[in-house]
């Protein structure tokens, strides 16, 4: 790692290659709050206080991620169980596991290569599941799904890292504008910084329940076009962190917002699960389907995620 001692005992005095001085500017722009300087505090006081260290609290309560588990959400026991017998197979054998909970384990084994999780599989992802979630899309939106449209990644930061390099400009360019909301998920401002884009910071508007206006959308696009080439714009919805869930016609603006500025649409849609009651939460790829001609065939990725919903799987299998 690098620290601020540029010298080395290496031949001749030499100093070292890697330095503060010398790493990737853009990993030092990095900025990822929920793991930051105050996370660290937590953990330290964590062990503090199982060490017996005499606090003003017994407990602590994480709440700088959405970590369901660590907050006492059990995980589902038909989950685990398959993952188990994907896993170990010779659990087959035992009588403690359901039946429909084996047929499903067997079905997905039979899809790797010597029915063994520890192969490789396609480099979008195991071809059955990505079929299965492409039937979940087309229940859910009500128009068809290809699989061939479907990619695995590990975990929804990763997807969103794939897409945001794929907007990038060339070095001789302006840097790739990326449209992002505030308030955010720091993640987003994180990986612009680590692939040297430019950051368009666009205000949702909190005294109308954290509502995405129009009229700011163009005015953070217009401020931006000097500094940038605008290639993207993020949307969170359900919001994060804010929670709002987007109306069918102010999605339809951001549609149109989006085509009509060249700009790819990316909809972080992890928590569509997670909706507070009397909203009604549409997707943006049903929303873009229903729409016509040029509407239709606006650019979009969207992502979902295990981690979220009822699932809550954050570190197994991620």
């Amino acid at each position: 790692m690098a620290d601020s001692n540029d010298e080395c005992s290496g031949v001749g005095g030499c100093s070292k290659a890697l330095t503060s001085k010398t790493i990737n500017p853009n990993l030092l722009k990095i900025n990822y709050a929920i793991r930051g300087p105050i996370m660290t505090r937590l953990i330290e006081l964590q062990k503090e206080v199982a060490q017996g260290i005499p606090k003003p609290f017994d407990t602590i309560i994480r709440a700088n991620v959405g970590d369901s588990q660590a907050l006492g959400q059990k995980p589902l026991t038909f989950i685990r169980q398959m993952l188990a017998l994907c896993t170990y197979p010779e659990l087959f054998n035992s009588p403690e596991f359901p039946e429909d909970v084996k047929n499903r384990a067997r079905r997905i084994l039979n899809s790797f290569l010597a029915s063994s999780v520890g192969s490789y599989t396609d480099s979008a992802g195991n071809e059955t599941v990505r079929r299965d979630i492409a039937a979940f899309i087309e229940r859910r939106d009500g128009f068809p799904a290809d699989y061939r449209h479907v990619f695995f990644t590990a975990g929804a930061t990763e997807a969103i890292e794939d897409i945001l390099q794929l907007v990038l400009t060339s070095p001789e360019e302006k840097p790739a504008g990326i449209m992002i909301p505030i308030p955010q998920y720091p993640i987003y401002s994180a990986l612009i910084a680590k692939h040297g884009a430019h950051q368009i910071n666009y205000y949702l508007d909190e005294d109308n329940d954290w509502s995405l206006d129009l009229a700011e959308l163009h005015r953070a696009l217009d401020e931006a076009r000097d500094h940038c080439t605008p290639r993207m714009l993020c949307v969170i919805n359900p919001g994060n962190p804010t929670g709002q869930v987007l109306n069918v016609e102010n999605m339809k603006e951001i549609i149109r917002f989006a085509h009509d500025n060249r700009l790819v649409l990316l909809a972080d849609e992890v928590y569509q699960e997670n909706v507070f009651r009397g909203k009604e939460w549409n997707s943006f790829r049903k929303v873009i389907m229903s729409m016509e001609a040029p509407y239709c065939h606006t650019e979009l990725a969207s992502c979902h995620s295990a981690s979220k919903g009822c699932i809550g799987e954050y570190g197994y299998p991620d």
